[in-house]
């Protein structure tokens, strides 16, 4: 809360009259607007940068020598519960990452729990370092075609719609809803006229691009190619490009970044998991990426600061200069934006500065009502007729799905896996005590040989999701996230080999994120043990079940054919 007072030293400290609370000293600071390097103090009082370009002397200062100063940088695009840590465990492990700002959707907790999910993303946004920000989940659930926890409606997210770390309305998935004007989306669509409005369009084109926009909606993060991209720049929509954990898409966007389009491109993750961000970083992964496939340098910065701050109509960041609030990286090396020191909201980022929050209790820790399973529950029986079996073909790095076909032996167990083609059997188990629905069929590209993996995480309803070579092993997995209450595990031979329990509405640990991203090593390594190709399987499990990405997808009410938006 600025006061008059407070205000008046802002003043005084700029001008030069007081002393600042906290001055960087020779800093080159890069300007994202021009790209210019001035070497300069920065001033700062609160949480406002009250002065630059001029010599300042302050409380506490910190020597910049040989470093440079960049803006904050504003991941625009993710879910924190895909993180798999609490929303504080993520303020601690990314802050340091020089991600200052997150917009964050809640919308796998809120399928799971509704309002409650919310209000607990809220409560922890309010005791975060970072600034975590929230976009009210518009597609809950994603669509009528799978079982989800919860539901939303529009009455369900008006009393949130004025929090002050609420933004908008978040990513709207069901784009078919929008273009045949569903009354529960236009009711969510026209309270959000006047804020902002998150899209999610992939491969929409054409008129129904141009439907789709009409309904206000600004931002998408789903574009797979540059001609995907340049459309939608071409039609006024801002384009984040997203590089996460499963969803890689940079290489394929990152020729649209150039002088003319970064005030319109902002960076997102969408989402990292502990193991990458220790292995490879977060948003500086994607800024350092990008500089060294040849895009312009302080064109990158500004996407990731600037640009995303405008794009989202965050009006007091993205700058380093007088009157902006105080979010500043500290770089040893621009090139390859390597983070030494991170300043949130005028704060020095230390670890006894986390001490400082109050913590949030767990909610969602009795979520799973799903009932054991026997193995014979996972026998997939041919149609009549049906000489080829569809399969949901799986590339990696890739959210999106492929329709293939295979042609299976028919047992007396019914169609039975074809490892030596890389054919094996996935089931989506309803986990929320609603039907007990299960739906079967098979997949292509994990690699396995033998084993299964299970995982609750299986956006966007959040049901347990299993692949696997046996039937056997496929229960022992699914078996073992009921007992610990949603998580992820690997089977081998009747026994589970690896684990990661997930009982913060089968989303989250209550474990540091040091400890989630070691138990994730060794599910990798168990992965790999069973066969597996894929570098991140457990989220390329997780998005089999997303009936809203194209273009086969299971649902625990069958095969989903998401062209034809019907069951196959």
């Amino acid at each position: 809360m600025i006061t008059t007072q407070s205000l008046t030293r802002m003043i005084n400290a700029g001008k030069g009259a007081e002393k600042a609370d906290l001055v960087i000293k020779n800093v080159q600071v890069l300007d994202v607007i021009t790209g210019a390097l001035n070497l300069t103090d920065i001033a700062i009082v609160n949480d406002r940068i009250v002065g630059a370009q001029h010599t300042y002397e302050g409380l506490t200062e910190i020597d910049g020598t040989r470093r440079f100063a960049v803006p904050g940088f504003i991941d625009t695009h993710l879910h924190i519960e895909s993180s798999l840590v609490t929303p504080l465990e993520f303020d601690r492990c990314v802050l340091p990452h020089g991600v200052t700002t997150v917009l964050c959707d809640p919308h796998e907790i809120a399928n799971v729990l509704g309002a409650e999910g919310i209000r607990y993303f809220l409560d922890s946004a309010e005791q975060a370092i970072m600034d975590i920000r929230i976009n009210l989940s518009s597609c809950v659930p994603a669509t009528p075609f799978e079982t989800s926890g919860a539901a939303l409606e529009i009455e369900d997210l008006l009393p949130f719609r004025d929090h002050p770390k609420v933004v908008g309305l978040a990513e709207m998935m069901n784009f078919p809803g929008v273009l045949n004007a569903d009354p529960g989306i236009m009711a969510k669509l026209l309270a959000f006229q006047d804020g902002h409005i998150d899209g999610h369009a992939p491969l929409l084109s054409g008129m129904d691009l141009n439907g789709y926009l009409s309904a206000g909606i600004r931002t998408d993060h789903e574009a797979t190619s540059a001609k995907e991209a340049r459309e939608k720049l071409l039609k006024g929509m801002a384009i984040l490009i997203r590089e996460g954990s499963v969803s890689k898409d940079l290489d394929a966007l990152a020729e649209i970044l150039d002088a003319n389009t970064s005030s319109f491109v902002a960076l997102c993750t969408d989402d990292r998991n502990p193991l990458d961000i220790a292995e490879e970083g977060h948003l500086d992964a994607l800024v350092r990426r990008l500089i060294a496939r040849g895009c312009p340098l302080h064109h990158v910065y500004r996407a990731a600061s600037h640009s995303a701050a405008r794009i989202f109509g965050l009006k007091d960041r993205g700058l380093i200069g007088a009157g902006w609030r105080a979010d500043i990286v500290l770089l040893d090396n621009l090139e390859t934006c390597a983070v030494s020191d991170v300043i949130a909201a005028g704060r020095l980022v230390a670890p006894e500065l986390f001490d400082t929050r109050k913590n949030i209790a767990p909610v969602g820790l009795t979520s799973m009502k799903a009932k054991p399973v026997k193995p014979e529950v996972f026998i997939t029986e041919p149609k009549p007729g049906q000489n080829e079996t569809p399969v949901i073909g799986v590339k990696p790095g890739l959210i999106l799905t492929f329709r293939e076909n295979a042609t299976l032996e028919v047992t007396d167990q019914g169609l039975a896996p074809d490892t030596a083609n890389d054919v094996i059997k996935v089931a989506v188990i309803e986990r929320h005590g609603k039907n007990g629905n299960i739906g079967r069929s098979f997949v292509k590209g994990f690699g396995l040989k033998r084993g299964a993996i299970a995982s609750s995480v299986g956006h966007d309803s959040h049901n347990i999701t299993v692949v696997g070579a046996n039937d056997a092993d496929m229960a022992a997995a699914v078996n073992r996230l009921i007992d610990t209450g949603g998580g992820f595990a690997v089977a081998d031979k009747g026994r589970v080999t690896a684990e990661l329990a997930l009982p913060i509405a089968g989303l989250m640990s209550l474990e540091p994120f040091e400890t989630v991203s070691h138990d994730l090593e060794h599910l990798r390594d168990a992965a790999k043990a069973l066969g597996c190709t894929l570098p991140e399987p457990f989220l390329q499990v997780a998005f089999l079940a997303l009936p809203v990405i194209p273009h086969l997808k299971m649902t625990d009410r069958g095969l989903f054919d998401v062209d034809k938006f019907d069951f196959v």
